[in-house]
C-alpha cells in the first residue's frame, strides 16, 4: 500500500514514519543481542568469543546487502512521489531479479571461504571450531537475509515502515525461542545460534511474503522483472556507493576486531560485546539516515525540494538530542551494560572502557548518518561515499591502531579514536551540503 508523505507537518511525517522503522531496527538487533546474551548464559568466553566474531562478520554482509538495497527504496520513493505506478513496478521486479541472482552467488562464494575469513578476522585459537560452525549454518542462509531486506525496501519505498516492523517481530520471537531450544536445551553452542538465527530470518520472509499476496501491495507483470537497463541502472548507481561505503565502514569495524583480537581473548571477547551495544545505540542514527532517504526523495520526486531540506533538519535534531543523552548516560553505566552480556569481571570492566570512549560515535554519527540519507535522496550517494571513506583512512583506522599500540592497558583511546573519524565526517557533509544546495539554487536560477 503506497502512502504519499509529501503533503501535511514534516515533522509529523518524520516521526511517523521513524519511529516503526526505529522499533524495526530495534527488534533486529535485539536478536542479534540475544544470541551473545543466551550464549553467556550456556557457554565459556571462547563461545561468546565465537558468536561475537561471526556474528560480526555476518552484520557487515547484512549492511552491504541493506546498503545496496538503499537504491530500491530511493528509486521506488521517487516514483511514488511523481505518481508512476508503472515505474513503481519496474524498480520492484527489476529489484527481486538483482538480489536473488546476488544471493545465490554470494551463498555459494561465502561457503567456500569460510576458513580463510575465520583466520582474517585472527580469531583467538580456542575460538575457531566455533566461529567456523557458525559461519558455515549463517552463510547457508544468506538467501533469506537477502528476501528479508529487499522486501522491507520495498514497502518503506512505498512509504509503509510499519510491515517490515511486524517482519522483524516475528523474526525476533523466533529467534529468541529458537536460541533457548538450541544453545540451552540441545547444548549446541555457537552452532544453535546460527541455526536459530538463519531459521528465524526464514520465517520472517513467509510472513512478508503472505502478507504481499494477500495485500497486492505491488502489481508487476512478468516483464518487470526482466532486467531493464534504465532501471537497474539507477538502482546500481545509488546503491553501489552506499553498499561501498557501508562495506568499507564495517571492514574499519572488523579491523578494529583484529586488532582487539591480537591483544588476547579479554579484549576480543569485550570489543564484540561493545559493538553489539552500539549496534542498539545506533538505532536512532540509523532509523533517521533511511527515514530522510525515503521521505526527502518522495519530495523530491514531487517537486519539493524545500520539504526535504526540512525533513532534513529535523532528522538530525532527533539524532544529535539522542546521541548526547546516550553519551551522558554511557558513562555512569558502562561496566554494568557490558557485564550483562559476560560473568567474566575483566571482559566487563576493559568493555566499559571501550564504550566510554566509543559512545561518542553515537552523537557524532547521527549527524553525519542525516546527511547521507539526504545526499541518498538526491541521487548523490557518492557524497556520502567520499566523507565516510574519508573519515576511514585518515583518521579512524590509523587513530585506532595507534591508541591500540599507544595504551596497552586500556581500550578507553581506542574507543575515543573510532568517535573522532565521525567528527571529520560531519565537517565534510557540512561543506558538501552547502556546495549542493547552492548549486541547486543556481539551477533554478
Amino acid at each position: 500500500m503506497e502512502k504519499n508523505l509529501t503533503t501535511g507537518s514534516v515533522l509529523k511525517n518524520v516521526v511517523s514514519f521513524s519511529l516503526p522503522y526505529l522499533l524495526s531496527y530495534f527488534l533486529q538487533t535485539l536478536y542479534g543481542m540475544a544470541d551473545l546474551f543466551i550464549i553467556g548464559q550456556f557457554g565459556g568466553v571462547a563461545d561468546t568469543t565465537a558468536v561475537s566474531i561471526g556474528s560480526q562478520v555476518m552484520h557487515m554482509l547484512t549492511v552491504i546487502i541493506v546498503g545496496l538495497s538503499m537504491g530500491t527504496t530511493v528509486c521506488i520513493a521517487q516514483a511514488v512521489g511523481s505518481g508512476s505506478r508503472a515505474r513503481t513496478a519496474a524498480c520492484t521486479g527489476n529489484t527481486v531479479t538483482l538480489f536473488m541472482a546476488l544471493s545465490l552467488a554470494l551463498t555459494g562464494v561465502l561457503l567456500l571461504l569460510v576458513r580463510p575469513i575465520t583466520a582474517l578476522m585472527a580469531t583467538p585459537g580456542a575460538a575457531v571450531p566455533g566461529t567456523v560452525e557458525y559461519l558455515r549454518i549463517c552463510f547457508a542462509g544468506v538467501p533469506f537475509i537477502t528476501a528479508y531486506n529487499i522486501l522491507s525496501s520495498i514497502f518503506r519505498g512505498l512509504g509503509d515502515s510499519k510491515s517490515p516492523m511486524y517482519f522483524v517481530a516475528v523474526a525476533c520471537v523466533a529467534n529468541i525461542a529458537l536460541d533457548y531450544l538450541f544453545m540451552g536445551a540441545l547444548k549446541l553452542g555457537p552452532a544453535g545460534a546460527a541455526l536459530g538465527t538463519s531459521l528465524s530470518q526464514a520465517i520472517s520472509v513467509a510472513a512478508a511474503l503472505a502478507v504481499i499476496l494477500r495485500r497486492k501491495s505491488v502489481q508487476v507483470s512478468r516483464a518487470d522483472f526482466r532486467p531493464q537497463r534504465d532501471v537497474m541502472g539507477q538502482l546500481l548507481s545509488i546503491g553501489v556507493p552506499i553498499a561501498l561505503q557501508d562495506g568499507l565502514v564495517q571492514l574499519a569495524f572488523v579491523s578494529i576486531t583484529i586488532i582487539a583480537n591480537g591483544r588476547g581473548l579479554t579484549d576480543a571477547a569485550a570489543v564484540g560485546i561493545v559493538e553489539k551495544i552500539m549496534c542498539f545505540l545506533f538505532l536512532v542514527p540509523s532509523s533517521m539516515l533511511s527515514t530522510v532517504s525515503a521521505l526527502g526523495a518522495q519530495n523530491l520526486g514531487a517537486g519539493k525540494p524545500e520539504r526535504a531540506v526540512l525533513t532534513l533538519r529535523y532528522a538530525i535534531l532527533i539524532a544529535a538530542g539522542f546521541g548526547a543523552a546516550a553519551c551522558a548516560v554511557i558513562q555512569l553505566v558502562a561496566v554494568p551494560l557490558v557485564g550483562l552480556f559476560t560473568a567474566d569481571g575483566a571482559v566487563a570492566a576493559a568493555g566499559g572502557q571501550y564504550l566510554r570512549g566509543y559512545i561518542f560515535d553515537c552523537l557524532f554519527a547521527g549527524i553525519h548518518f542525516c546527511f547521507s540519507g539526504y545526499f541518498c535522496a538526491c541521487g548523490r550517494s557518492g557524497l556520502s561515499f567520499i566523507h565516510n571513506i574519508t573519515a576511514l583512512a585518515v583518521v579512524r583506522i590509523p587513530g585506532v591502531y595507534w591508541m591500540s599500540r599507544l595504551f596497552p592497558a586500556s581500550l578507553l583511546p581506542m574507543g575515543l579514536a573510532t568517535a573522532a573519524g565521525s567528527v571529520l565526517s560531519v565537517g565534510i557533509c557540512l561543506v558538501m551540503f552547502v556546495l549542493l544546495r547552492r548549486r541547486e539554487r543556481a539551477g533554478r536560477a
